[in-house]
This record gives C-alpha cells, sequence and structure tokens, in this order.
C-alpha cells in the first residue's frame, strides 16, 4: 500500500469520506468486509460502541447480542491484547466456540485479521477486516500484512477520534463589563487595589469587589492569571 493511502484514511472531512476510504482500502488488501470501532468507557455510565463499516445488515443484529459478543474469542483477544493477529475457523474451535464461527460465516466472516489500540482518556479503538477466502500461507505475505492493518489502525483512530466523538458542549465566552476591564488593565500595570481605587474613583473595597467577580468569570486564581486569560480571550489588550 501506498503511504498516500493511510494519510488519505486518517485525514477524512466526514465520516461518510472515511468509511468509503476505509472499505476502498480494505478492498486494496483484498477483504471485502471492514469494522472499525471506537470504543469510549464513560465511568458510572454505559460504555459507547461507535461503529464505522460495511458488515451486512442482517448480521447487525447478531454482532450487537451482547451474550455472543461475551463468548467471542476474537473480541476477548481484542480486549486482552495489543498486537494484530488472525483468526479462522480453527481459532473458534480452540477456542471451545465453534458455533459462533459458523454462525458468522454465511455473512463473509469466515478468516479475517484484527488489532486492538489502547488510547487515552479510557478509549479503545478496534479493527478489523474479514473475508471469505483462506488467508495467504506464505508467511511473508502474512507478516506483510498484518502490518498494514497495524499502520491502517494507527491513521484510522485518528479519524474515528475526530469524527465519531461528540464535541463538548461549547460554553459562552465569559465577559467583562466596562469597569472590571479598567480594574484589570490597572491590574496589568501592577497597581495595587488602593492604587487602582485612587485612579479609577472607587474605594479600595469596590476594586476587590470587581476583581473577585473577574476571578469568578475567568476561572483565575490570581490577577496575573486573569490577565493572561482575559488577553487570550481578546477581553483586554495588552
Amino acid at each position: 500500500m501506498q503511504l498516500q493511502n493511510f494519510f488519505d484514511v486518517s485525514q477524512s472531512a466526514d465520516k461518510t469520506t472515511f468509511r468509503r476510504r476505509l472499505i476502498d482500502f480494505a478492498h486494496a488488501m483484498d477483504f471485502g468486509l471492514v469494522s472499525s470501532v471506537l470504543v469510549v468507557e464513560r465511568p458510572g455510565s454505559e460504555t459507547d460502541f461507535l461503529y464505522v463499516g460495511n458488515r451486512p445488515e442482517d448480521f447487525a443484529s447478531l454482532s450487537a447480542d451482547k451474550d455472543i459478543s461475551k463468548k467471542d474469542p476474537v473480541l476477548t483477544q481484542l480486549r486482552t491484547h495489543g498486537l494484530p493477529f488472525l483468526y479462522d475457523q480453527k481459532f473458534y474451535v480452540q477456542a471451545g466456540a465453534p458455533e459462533l464461527w459458523e454462525r458468522a460465516a454465511p455473512y463473509g466472516y469466515r478468516t479475517g485479521i484484527s488489532v486492538a489500540l489502547r488510547l487515552p482518556g479510557n478509549k479503545q479503538f478496534l479493527l478489523g477486516l474479514d473475508r471469505e477466502r483462506p488467508l495467504p500461507r506464505s508467511e511473508q505475505k502474512i507478516t506483510r500484512m498484518l502490518a498494514d492493518l497495524q499502520l491502517l489502525a494507527v491513521h484510522c483512530q485518528d479519524a474515528a477520534q475526530r469524527l465519531l466523538t461528540p464535541e463538548p458542549p461549547k460554553t459562552p465566552a465569559p465577559t467583562l463589563t466596562p469597569r472590571e476591564r479598567e480594574v484589570l488593565l490597572r491590574s496589568m500595570e501592577g497597581k495595587s487595589a488602593w492604587a487602582t481605587g485612587q485612579l479609577l474613583g472607587m474605594s479600595e473595597h469596590t476594586v476587590n469587589f470587581h476583581l473577585r467577580n473577574i476571578f469568578r468569570k475567568l476561572d483565575a486564581s490570581s490577577k496575573q492569571v486573569a490577565v493572561l486569560k482575559a488577553i487570550s480571550l481578546g477581553l483586554i489588550k495588552q
């Protein structure tokens, strides 16, 4: 595979493009099916499974069965290992779950390769490619295939986190009153509360009152931090 193909997947502009490029990449690797899942664990609530791929619609309900998922040896290995691996009917038989392979095989899931990446923030990215034909017997070809899968997963997870994870709700930018800006500007100049009060014609107590409001609005613990945040937000100019 060309390196540009990997970059194209990672730079997908939207979910539709991401899905199309992922499927095209799988086909270029001679696999008909691709499944990518971004797993987001949320303490105190249910885990999110954000899927992109081309699994057959009839197979979707079967793959969503939690009881089956718990027994699936591929998913078990993905949860516990970080290296790419391959699987086929023999893999399922040796794991004591031949009936799971028999259920999935009619949908095209007869043999495949898969890998899991652990990500920061209680996230995990799973990627699997499946096809009906056996994998090549050449160890060199298998090694190359698994290496391409690993590299593809690295590029996919970047796009998946960017496109599938809901953005946190935006909080409105803080605002300062004209008086608060004047007080903060004097603080930026190094003036004390007393000196600021003298310059602005107010008591030291009133200056401190405005400063407390500024700290609260900007979530600042000191005048220096408040000044830096106000400058970065464009509330005052240096």
